[in-house]
């Protein structure tokens, strides 16, 4: 230990990283250390203020004469020339010196170089107030402590305030707060959310919370502040409704001769079953009259259902969404189509992987794709050949993508028929299907910010996947506890999802 003290008395001056000289009452600069030599020079035997200052006069308010008067401490800051002839801001401390064998007095002259810190700082500042994002430091409290001007220009008045209260108007934090969750566990944390700017308008954000600092600054340390960075997508969710928008009406355009002729043939059926009552009518003939009853009703039946799945299409809607048990909604699916899974000799199996988070879910749309996926497979299987045909039902997620399955291994499909699958009217049931079961599948999913995927051999059998990232689920649309909008709320409007089986 005695030989490490003495190594840093005879290194620690010479090798310190910043500037240190030692200076008498006259100003004079007797020993300076290699630090300050590179910033100023050799500067031994000459006066402070001509080598840092350039100047033949001592300053009017000097810190070494004060020090030298009444022995106190003393730190300052001040611009200094450094070598070049360049300006330099420097944080300076002065403190005695004294050396009892020779009875003079010294001061330790000790300087830093801020210049490069009040760089940094200046570039942190700027990259704070103009990065192109709703920016804003949280306290445990949830209260905004620094908030960037593009979040102040949208919001308005932040400092001080709940985030809850300046983003969403409301008085109690969001279900879903991803600031409260990096408290709690210290990760980074995304989700979606809808605000309300301080002109009344909707403002959709997908937002990250990260620990920005931690008791005793280690990584395991309780997190006292939470930065909070928003990317507005406002503009990106428009052209997103608006090409989901003309690709629907596209569809519904181009569905116009299909429709015709789809009545049309339903119609000559229903002339058929007119046909063959009043046939069984004139002729007493009960068992004819039953005949073309049914008849009637399988086309009306068939002309409404077109109807109804058209209609659901057609028009524009807003997901109901709510907090799901993403498992539920496959529990139902199941449960509605065992009867008739059976009756086709169909078996109908579900796996369902268990412990899946609660998700922003329309119920009810995601019912009608899982029903349309299933009912297909089963008739999938009727038309196949396969001994022990079999329809699974499946439930996942993997990197926070939700994923539902449905597998066959009845008839399959082509390439041909795999293309045309999504196109209007489309349909391999013949007069059984209207030919918008799977389109209406995929509207109902693209709502939901997923996208669905399909595998499918001849003879082998398909399988439908349907994709969804929890980071483009839409907002919720359930009211909080106080009626107020929630977090990442979207107005309710009406209109549900028909069944169809395509």
């Amino acid at each position: 230990m005695d030989g490490i003290r003495e190594l840093l008395r005879e290194h620690l001056f010479e090798r310190a990283p910043i500037a240190i000289a030692v200076m008498d009452p006259d100003h004079r600069i007797v020993l300076a250390n290699e630090a300050f030599e590179s910033l100023f020079g050799d500067p031994k035997g000459r006066l402070c203020h001509e080598v840092m200052k350039g100047r033949g006069e001592s300053c009017e308010r000097c810190t070494l004469d004060w020090t030298f008067a009444d022995g106190k401490v003393r730190v300052c800051d001040d611009r200094l020339l450094i070598q070049g002839g360049i300006s330099s801001h420097f944080v300076i401390r002065v403190a005695p010196l004294s050396t009892e064998g020779e009875g003079k007095d010294y001061c330790l002259w000790v300087a830093s170089n801020v210049n490069e810190a009040n760089s940094l700082r200046r570039e942190n500042e700027l990259l704070f107030e103009k990065t192109p994002c709703y920016v804003t430091v949280l306290d445990r409290d949830l209260r905004i402590v620094r908030a960037n001007r593009r979040m102040r220009e949208a919001f308005g008045k932040a400092w001080g305030h709940p985030c809850y209260t300046v983003y969403k108007r409301r008085h109690k934090p969001c279900r879903e707060c991803p600031a409260l969750k990096v408290f709690e566990d210290g990760q980074d944390h995304t989700s979606t959310q809808v605000g309300i700017k301080s002109n009344g308008e909707e403002a959709h954000y997908v937002v990250t919370a990260s620990a920005l600092s931690r008791e005793g600054g280690g990584p395991e340390g309780r997190v006292n502040f939470v930065i909070e960075m928003a990317t507005d997508i406002t503009h990106l969710r428009l052209l997103e409704h608006e090409k989901l928008e003309a690709e629907r009406l596209a569809a519904v355009g181009q569905t116009v001769a299909g429709l015709a002729h789809g009545i049309k043939n339903i119609l000559m059926g229903m002339e058929g079953g007119i046909y063959v009552m009043q046939s069984g009518l004139e002729k007493g003939e009960g068992k004819k009259v039953d005949r073309g009853m049914q008849m009637l009703g399988r086309n009306v039946e068939r002309i409404s259902n077109l109807a109804k799945n058209l209609l659901s299409f057609s028009k524009g809607s807003v997901p109901k969404v709510a907090l799901e048990d993403p498992n539920r909604v496959a529990r139902e699916v199941v449960d509605l189509y065992s009867d008739m899974a059976a009756a086709a000799g169909v078996r109908l199996e579900a796996e369902l992987k268990e412990g899946l988070a609660p998700a922003a879910l329309d119920r009810e749309g995601m019912h009608t794709c899982l029903a349309n996926l299933v009912s297909n497979a089963i008739d999938a299987c009727r038309a196949g050949e396969t001994a022990g045909c079999r329809v699974l039902v499946r439930s996942g997620e993997d990197r926070e993508v939700l994923h539902y399955e449905v597998s066959d291994n009845g008839c399959g499909m082509d390439y041909n028929v795999k293309s045309r699958i999504f196109t209007t009217f489309f349909t391999t049931k013949g007069t059984g299907g209207t030919g918008l079961g799977l389109l209406t599948t995929r509207k109902i999913v693209q709502e939901h910010g997923g996208r669905i995927e399909v595998e499918t051999a001849q003879g082998k059998g398909t399988t439908f996947r349907i994709l969804l990232p929890r980071k483009r689920l839409p907002a919720l649309t359930t009211a909080g506890e106080d009626d107020e909008p929630d977090g990442g709320e979207e107005p309710v409007k009406e209109g549900g999802h028909a069944h169809d089986v395509g």
